[in-house]
């Protein structure tokens, strides 16, 4: 039942309630407020009773329930990159998110090419046994060779995040002019094939010829299909600008094609290990900005956080994820 529903029934058992309140204002002898009326014999009036309070009931838990889930906020295995990536979902769930992202570990990048099926199976089994969902993995492609071995390698790493259950492949785009057509070339073949297997493909702003929004959205654009989108990168924006380029500005030219973003901060020279809300991107005008222009659902996923000990990881996580609660909120 939709939102619009529930208010409307509300509404009419309220105004048949008040009604009947209103008009024997001295003799509550039928009213529904007497108790006696709640009994078989005057079943109308306890049908109405308890209908409005199940549909009221039922309309505060939808309306609940999209408040909690429209966000999917969560935080990816870099903070922990020094540790299995075990110990990184551990973390995360101590900290009390529900969604995970894959990037590092001790032993390198989570997901590749390389990675074999039984390894990707038993990451997205470990997410799970947490708690987590896995909506992010950051990977690339390798085009150095042809083009024909960028498909391959590409549909590879698609079929792992399929495996382990992550729903979108986070690429960080070549810097290379000479092979920025071959890569995204690679990805154009490969689009249609992750959605068949149910991963989303996105391009982060990450230096080279995609440090900035405009020069994302002309990626976007290039490639041309409704499975590749932009995974906003604010932090980057700054990073990649040596501090010139405000984020709050540059949102502004990604409107339309955001389908998640790295919650990442900055502080000068060029530091991004830093916990979010602590450092110089202002988060809500950036988000503001991103929902004016479509982004109002999805992912939002820390990426880095300021670094230390176990401990001091697991207590920074903590206050991220607390910051993104009050952000959204």
């Amino acid at each position: 039942m939709n939102m619009w529903v529930f208010h409307v029934a509300i509404k009419k058992t309220n105004y048949i309630h008040m009604n009947q309140i209103k008009t024997k204002k001295t003799d509550n002898t039928n009213s529904l407020l007497n108790p006696e009326n709640l009994k078989s014999e005057n079943p109308f009036s306890r049908r109405q009773f308890i209908g409005s309070v199940i549909i009221a009931t039922a309309g505060a838990a939808l309306i609940s329930s999209f408040k909690t889930t429209r966000w999917q906020i969560g935080c990816y295995t870099r903070p922990w990159a020094n540790y299995d990536y075990r110990v990184a979902f551990d973390g995360m769930a101590e900290a009390g998110f529900k969604f995970a992202g894959l990037m590092t570990s001790d032993k390198g990048r989570l997901i590749t090419a390389d990675t074999t099926a039984e390894d990707a199976n038993t990451i997205g089994q470990e997410a799970k046994s947490r708690g987590l969902k896995i909506v992010s993995a950051y990977s690339d492609i390798d085009v150095r060779k042809s083009i024909v071995n960028g498909i391959y390698g590409m549909k590879r790493i698609i079929d792992n995040l399929n495996t382990c259950g992550c729903s979108n492949l986070l690429l960080g785009g070549i810097g290379n002019p000479e092979l920025v057509d071959d890569y995204y070339k690679v990805v154009a073949e490969c689009i249609d094939y992750a959605a068949a297997k149910g991963v989303g493909i996105s391009v982060k702003p990450h230096g080279g010829l995609n440090a900035t929004g405009s020069e994302c959205r002309a990626i976007i654009k290039k490639v041309g299909h409704k499975n590749f989108g932009i995974w906003y990168d604010p932090g980057n924006i700054y990073y990649y600008s040596d501090g010139q380029l405000d984020p709050v500005d540059d949102a502004k030219e990604v409107a339309g094609m955001v389908v998640g973003m790295s919650v990442k901060d900055f502080l000068p020279p060029k530091n991004v290990d830093v916990t979010p809300g602590t450092g110089m991107v202002d988060f809500p005008k950036v988000l503001a900005h991103l929902r004016q222009g479509g982004f109002t659902q999805g992912p939002l996923i820390v990426e880095c956080l300021s670094p230390g000990d176990l401990a001091h990881i697991n207590v920074e996580a903590l206050k991220a994820r607390q910051f993104l609660d009050k952000l959204i909120s």
